[in-house]
């Protein structure tokens, strides 16, 4: 399934954001909340996004067009998890990064939208940050394609 196609069929959920049907995964990571501790910290889009593994609307995010320099940290723990230098405009309405900082995320097969995808998490917190997909420019050839409510933008 091209991108394109991807994002406007997410686009046309309308209501602004996407939630599988499923919670997310537990597991266990080295900062844990309890749900209300969650919903206390995050806004309601926040909350959908990175635990329960749902989709910001397309082109939503004031991130996706941020290339100011600095770095991208987790907005559940505060772990830097992308740097600006590996950002670039991908043109799903995302923002998009070639690679992550090292040890920064985790990963695990999605299999939701009748796709297999590679869903990224807060490899500290394991809230959900987005996709990885095989599409992405030089040097890595991936698009770690997040959600901007998951980040917190630090300038340089």
């Amino acid at each position: 399934m091209n991108r394109r196609f991807f994002t406007a069929a997410l686009g046309a959920l309308g209501a602004g954001l996407w939630t599988p049907r499923r919670a997310q995964a537990t597991a266990i990571f080295e900062i844990t909340r309890t749900d209300a501790e969650w919903r206390a910290m995050l806004s309601n889009a926040e909350y959908t996004v990175m635990r329960r593994e749902g989709t910001e609307r397309p082109f939503s995010s004031p991130l996706d067009k941020n290339y100011a320099p600095g770095r991208y940290d987790c907005r559940g723990c505060d772990l830097p998890l992308y740097a600006s230098v590996d950002k670039y405009d991908s043109k799903t309405g995302w923002p998009s990064f070639t690679q992550s900082l090292p040890g920064a995320i985790g990963t695990k097969e999605d299999r939701s939208l009748f796709m297999r995808r590679t869903e990224c998490h807060c490899r500290r917190c394991g809230s959900h940050l987005g996709h990885i997909f095989d599409d992405g420019p030089a040097p890595t050839g991936k698009r770690h394609c997040l959600n901007g409510v998951s980040l917190v933008f630090k300038p340089a």
